[in-house]
């Protein structure tokens, strides 16, 4: 890796990690608008054209507010945690592909010759994705623990305790929810999954073929009990309604962040969104064929981009800016989900969201291990020699 390489690496960290915080402003004004849609409402729409401009102005409020601190609290603590609540989110999404890479030919800059590369369209490739994105997530419930003991106030604890409990409860389903996926795709690599997905539906089952070409090669269709588990638990992680039990209004005043104002409980709900943006990142590429169209190959949309533009070079690129909205497109419909659900579905009692998590979720999840390891064991008897 020379010089160059590591200077573009270092410009796609930054540019998924500056994506990340610029989309909360919007997902913000889609869920505002969102909500009053559902409600019939109106919503923001006074500054600017459909209330575009409330975004700038709720972030002047936001950075002109007061800067506080409990006075019995612990300061280093209360300013430490909202940055630490950043950094879950800002790893995660580091390893998601978003495209498929496209080379760079060789370029001369300053009498000097680099390249050629291959750029991925992600912070980094890692071979046990999976495994850092789960392991980068769970430290999400460190920050919200701390909020709430740095606020020196019961309400801000209270909340801080029930964020720990329910991240603890519901990993475990979640956990499991993914060994299912890891058996069905045989890896843990992101970009394995995603490639198994291309195509249409087909599978083999004692060394018999049998193929659907109505439906597309989509984790869904192989582990519908599996999303539902996944899908809930990404609900629960994210501390969305109706699993917001650590943030209670009618309960907590505000739960952890009741004693936060300006900037840093901004910084909150940015690692919130971006827990968000994760987990609906991993759901597209687990269930729904990543940034994959359905029906179309990779060969097959190249050959088709390749009929109107010529380059070696221009032809993966604009495949890969293709599939890049592919996948934007998907993440905004699943983001979409959330905001739908916050605004249908009333919030748990804190009895009933543990009940889910351990008495129901688990044993499912346990379950859903279980018939995926039949299926794969049938998939393969023939050449077990049974």
């Amino acid at each position: 890796m020379d010089l160059m390489e590591i200077a573009i690496n270092g410009i796609k960290i930054a540019v998924i990690f500056l994506m990340m915080i610029q989309v909360v402003p919007l997902l913000v004004w889609v869920e505002r608008r969102g909500s009053a849609f559902i409600q019939h409402r109106y919503g923001p729409n006074r500054v600017g054209p459909l209330g575009l401009m409330q975004l700038l102005a709720d972030a002047v409020k936001f950075l002109n507010k007061e800067e506080f601190v409990p006075p019995k609290g612990n300061a280093f603590v209360f300013y430490l945690a909202p940055i630490l609540a950043l950094v879950p989110g800002m790893l995660a999404i580091l390893v998601i592909p978003f495209a498929t890479p496209f080379a760079i030919p060789t370029f001369e800059v300053f009498g000097t010759v680099w390249g050629p590369y291959n750029l991925q369209v992600q912070g980094a490739e890692v071979p046990l994705g999976i495994i850092y994105v789960l392991g980068v997530s769970s430290l999400a419930a460190y920050p919200i623990l701390l909020a709430g003991w740095a606020s020196s106030n019961k309400y801000s604890l209270m909340g801080g305790l029930r964020a720990s409990a329910q991240t603890i409860s519901y990993e475990l389903a979640l956990g499991m929810a993914v060994v299912g996926v890891v058996l069905l795709y045989g890896t843990f690599h992101l970009n394995d999954m995603i490639a198994a997905q291309e195509g249409v539906l087909s599978f083999s089952l004692f060394q018999n073929g049998y193929e659907f070409a109505l439906l597309p090669n989509w984790g869904i269709f192989y582990q519908p009990l599996g999303f539902i588990i996944f899908f809930v638990c990404v609900f629960a992680e994210s501390n969305r309604l109706p699993f917001d039990l650590p943030e209670a209004e009618s309960e907590l005043v505000a739960g952890f962040h009741t004693e936060y104002s300006g900037f840093k409980m901004l910084m909150f709900y940015i690692g919130e969104y971006g827990h968000m943006i994760v987990g609906s990142a991993l759901v597209i590429i687990f269930y729904f064929g990543g940034y994959h169209i359905p029906y179309v190959s990779e060969e097959g949309l190249k050959s088709f981009v390749g009929n109107y533009i010529n380059g070696e070079y221009l032809v993966p690129f604009i495949v890969s800016v293709i599939y890049l909205h592919v996948f934007i497109v998907k993440l905004l419909i699943c983001l979409w989900i959330f905001v739908w659900v916050r605004w249908t579905l009333p919030r748990f009692r804190y009895d009933q969201l543990m009940s889910l998590g351990w008495k129901k979720l688990l044993p499912w999840s346990i379950f859903n291990i279980i018939i995926t390891s039949i299926f794969i064991y049938m998939a393969h008897a023939v050449n077990l020699g049974v």
